[in-house]
């Protein structure tokens, strides 16, 4: 090997592999210090583009999740109220069956209509006070509007993080108020089943409701009674069966998420084990680099010992 004073390429090829170890030693400490393998696009440019198509589909599957639970939230909310309005169903059909025994007098029969007339009243209260998020769900009208403009109300859950009615799931709430149900009119009197007898009944129910005055009247309450009964259970049966769909989707969303969570955090997350190996090798090299790098200045020396022997 020639010797030379103006270059030595010893040193540079030294100072080459220095500089190259300690690039690489800077990104090792890096990945270790922050725990991500990339850091920046030029780590992995494919890769940055990969992981951030998972992180937001990562993100919307984690808030398709929370909607979903919401869902159920708002179903469960709905669902108590169709409960609490069948009980109260169930003890009017037993008021109507007691009112329609002739051993009943009058005056027993106005008491059974005062009952009566109040868990009608009552079954309007839970239709209009039962809400979610200041939404009415059991009114008919999907907000709180004064006047009832339509008889259900469709809600749509997001229950995935793309586009599509794939992604949707829908639930339909019928109104559930006395007038609905065929329990009583919009004017607040009771029409839907006529008073045979004023006289035995008196003056209009402001609250009316259906009339148990006289056998024929409490008989006819009954089967409009069955009849709200069949469609307050109709309408639970449909909620039920969504909140099982909001269910099943919960946990395939999850299972979603964690899966598309693992490969982001394999494509972007420090491996340890590799990074502290990487670590430990650049170290050694970057020791060994100055090592030759030393030995190849000190090479010039050998020139100078050339003249001054000459």
């Amino acid at each position: 090997m020639a010797l030379s004073i103006g270059t030595n390429n010893s040193a540079l090829n030294a100072a080459a592999a220095a500089n190259s170890v300690n690039r690489s030693m800077e990104v090792s400490m890096e990945r270790l210090s922050t725990g991500k393998r990339i850091n920046s696009a030029s780590d992995d440019a494919a890769g940055v583009a990969i992981s951030s198509r998972l992180t937001a589909e990562v993100r919307g599957t984690n808030q398709s999740i929370r909607n979903a639970l919401d869902g159920q939230a708002l179903i469960a909310t709905a669902e108590g109220a169709h409960k609490e309005v069948e009980n109260i169903l169930q003890r009017m059909r037993e008021v109507a069956v007691q009112a329609a025994n002739d051993t009943n007098n009058t005056q027993d029969r106005l008491n059974l209509q005062s009952e009566m007339d109040a868990m009608v009243t009552e079954i309007d209260r839970i239709a209009g006070a039962t809400t979610w998020a200041n939404t009415d769900l059991l009114a008919g009208t999907g907000a709180n509007a004064a006047a009832k403009v339509n008889s259900s109300v469709t809600f749509s859950f997001q229950v995935g993080a793309a586009t599509g009615t794939q992604n949707q799931i829908a639930v339909t709430i019928g109104a559930m108020d006395a007038e609905t149900l065929d329990l009583n009119t919009a004017a607040g009197k009771n029409l839907a089943l006529v008073v045979a007898d004023a006289d035995i009944v008196g003056a209009d129910h402001d609250a009316g409701g259906t009339a148990t005055t006289a056998t024929g009247n409490a008989m006819q309450s009954i089967g409009l009674i069955d009849e709200a009964i069949k469609t307050v259970n109709t309408q639970r049966s449909k909620l039920g069966a969504v909140s099982n769909r909001l269910n099943r989707s919960v946990n395939n969303l999850t299972n979603m998420s964690a899966n598309l969570s693992s490969a982001k955090g394999r494509i972007e997350d420090t491996d340890y084990a590799i990074e502290t190996t990487n670590l430990a090798k650049n170290q050694i090299l970057q020791q060994a680099s100055t090592a030759m790098l030393a030995q190849a200045n000190a090479s010039k020396q050998n020139v100078l010992g050339l003249l001054q022997s000459g």
